[in-house]
């Protein structure tokens, strides 16, 4: 398995930059069948937010408009706090969709934005350009929420479109990326 870098959309390191969402609008074709997304130290600017993402398909005519596609997910999430007390794992059902057209939470939840807390992980989109099956996705990270707990989280499911996949949206559920990276690789 090779990882080709496409591109780096986000990548703030300064305080006086942020960013409200992230949208890919290009490199999300058929040259590669699977892609990734990895988040770097994402500080968001509001406490006790969760990081989501949307996409946007192209029904091979068109650019569809709005990031609103159809997705059915389950997430489940392992938390400890910072003190070593209060540990558990189980499923999330504030993080699922039943075929819903919101942004999907991934990486972690209640995100706080103490100057230490952030949260990282991998976005992995199956066969984007597929215009045969729906598209699947997973995606695990790790993040200090606003009470300080680490708390690890798995998402997975599928958007049901057979259109291709051609754009896809971050973004903290409110407030802007105070600093962070998001690198977008192609994997053959």
């Amino acid at each position: 398995m090779a990882k080709t870098l496409i591109s780096t959309p986000l990548d703030i390191t300064t305080a006086d930059t942020s960013e409200a969402t992230v949208d890919i609008t290009s490199g999300i074709d058929s040259t590669y069948p699977v892609y990734e997304f990895h988040f770097v130290n994402l500080h968001p600017a509001t406490n006790n937010v969760n990081f989501t993402f949307q996409v946007n398909a192209h029904d091979g005519t068109s650019q569809l408009t709005g990031f609103n596609e159809t997705i059915t997910s389950s997430a489940f999430r392992s938390y400890l706090k910072e003190d070593g007390t209060g540990g558990a794992i189980g499923y999330d059902s504030n993080s699922d969709q039943s075929q819903g057209n919101a942004y999907q939470r991934i990486l972690s939840t209640g995100t706080g934005s103490d100057n230490d807390q952030c949260v990282s992980g991998v976005l992995t989109l199956y066969a984007p350009s597929s215009t045969v099956y729906v598209k699947h996705f997973a995606s695990v990270g790790n993040g200090t929420d606003h009470g300080d707990w680490s708390v690890m989280m798995n998402a997975a499911g599928y958007i049901n479109t057979t259109n291709a996949i051609t754009q896809i949206s971050f973004k903290f559920d409110s407030g802007d990326i105070q600093a962070g990276t998001i690198k977008m690789f192609g994997v053959s």
